[in-house]
């Protein structure tokens, strides 16, 4: 607390018997107190005018202009004469006022950009929100072939430290948004006791579209892992995706910083100001998530009948021609449980399917978002009767009692678009040569009852 006091002399004050005790304004300003946070305070000398050089200083300051009626009226100091002495009334309007903005003339006050620039260096010294997080340095690689993104997390110096002993134990967590927070999330070691931490380490996002590099942002944060308790944030980082140009490593060397605020709304309370935006942040992610249902990698290929007679058991079924269906990966599916994750496991079919005999099902990974199956299905079909089959690849949560959950599919046959019929092109064009490609998700397939 700050507090300047004012000792002026008592003739200005008459006590009289019967009479209330005045007191002038001067004498109530003893004490300039700023609750709340630390703001610079008002020096005693900006409640009065400063004499220019060509002021005046024949004639006293007399008692009734220090208490003249307008002494207290902002915005006065503008009007009338340049000194004090000089001009009675305008002399004394704006006496006890720091000049606003604007204010010309008069006495020279405090102007605003000399208090402006007391503000601004209070605040530079004292703010939280200045205080140098640390910097980050990684690299990112996107390589179009694979559709995998690469970010190598290389080093980090002067971090802000966390612990008591004036240490941090670091951690990098990366974020692709939009998107389900556990279904893409990826993390590095933990490097202890260090405010300059090396990692070297390399996350790879697999499933990775052109579209995805367009749209996505990369968010990049650096946490402080404690046993004890939650684990805090140090600061973080945002980059888009469109930045990094395809087979390119691209290098950043940046800056922490603290997240972006979330608008706060104005007609409630302080206090429910922190849960409205909370709340308002899980409901936009929770959007995001059911809007994005995942990625899925199939490896598709035709093989053409071979007249080998010695060939014997799967190898003599497959020489007899056929559609070879490999289900290698998932990525970043939608999350079914309340654990926010999932039980996945994929479904094939050929359709039209008469006889019902056409279903193949993977192994079931419990609790992931991103499971890996590298599971092959052979169907025996000729290559003309292929022309008119739609392969349907479903993905389902397994549910323990109860019916399982459809999570997203994709159909590829000649009456699809896009990606999934540039697959199917290609899958009959290379016979024999295996097609992989990654595919996104979708709620509804064309002609299907998803009935499990």
């Amino acid at each position: 607390m700050r507090s300047f006091i004012l000792v002026l002399p008592l003739s200005s004050m008459t006590v009289r018997k019967g009479n209330r005790l005045g007191i002038s304004i001067q004498e109530h300003m003893a004490i300039d107190v700023c609750p709340g946070p630390i703001r610079p305070i008002r020096q005693i000398s900006a409640y009065f005018p400063r004499l220019s050089p060509t002021s005046s200083f024949s004639e006293p300051l007399s008692p009734n202009q220090l208490t003249a009626p307008g002494a207290l009226s902002p915005g006065s100091a503008g009007q009338g004469g340049g000194a004090v002495g000089g001009g009675g009334e305008a002399a004394s309007s704006g006496l006890l006022s720091p000049l606003l903005p604007g204010a010309a003339g008069g006495g020279g006050s405090l102007s605003a950009m000399s208090s402006m620039d007391t503000s601004i260096e209070i605040d530079s010294c004292d703010s939280d929100d200045n205080t140098s997080l640390g910097t980050l340095e990684f690299d990112l690689l996107y390589e179009k072939a694979t559709s995998s993104l690469h970010c190598t997390v290389l080093r980090a110096k002067g971090l802000k430290p966390m612990d008591f002993n004036g240490l941090a134990d670091p951690y990098v967590k990366l974020h692709l948004l939009p998107g389900a927070c556990k279904a893409n999330k990826l993390k590095t070691k933990i490097v202890r006791n260090t405010l300059n931490p090396v990692w070297n380490e390399t996350l790879t996002y697999c499933g990775i579209t052109e579209e995805d590099m367009y749209r996505k942002t990369l968010r990049v944060s650096v946490c402080d892992e404690d046993k004890l308790t939650h684990n805090e944030f140090i600061g973080e980082s945002r980059v888009a995706l469109r930045r990094v140009k395809p087979d390119q490593t691209k290098h950043f060397n940046i800056c922490l910083e603290h997240p972006p605020p979330l608008p706060s709304p104005t007609a409630m309370s302080p206090a429910l100001r922190g849960i409205s935006c909370y709340l308002r942040e899980w409901e936009t992610e929770q959007q995001r998530s059911l809007e994005e249902r995942g990625r899925l990698l199939l490896c598709l290929q035709f093989l053409p009948p071979n007249s080998d007679s010695d060939l014997k058991g799967e190898a003599k079924e497959r020489a007899r021609g056929g559609l070879c269906v490999g289900v290698k990966r998932c990525a970043h599916l939608a999350a079914m449980d309340v654990n926010g994750f999932s039980d996945p496991y994929v479904k094939t079919y050929l359709k039209p399917d008469v006889q019902k005999k056409s279903k193949h099902k993977t192994a079931v990974i419990k609790k992931t978002l991103n499971p890996e199956f590298n599971e092959e299905f052979f169907y025996e079909i000729s290559f003309s009767e292929l022309a008119s089959k739609t392969l349907e690849v479903t993905v389902w949560d397994y549910d323990l009692g109860r019916s399982n959950d459809f999570i997203g599919g994709v159909s590829l046959g000649c009456h699809s678009q896009g990606e999934t019929l540039q697959h199917w092109i290609d899958c009959l064009k290379n016979k024999g040569k295996k097609v992989e490609r990654w595919h996104t998700l979708t709620n509804e397939l064309p002609g299907s009852t998803l009935q499990e």
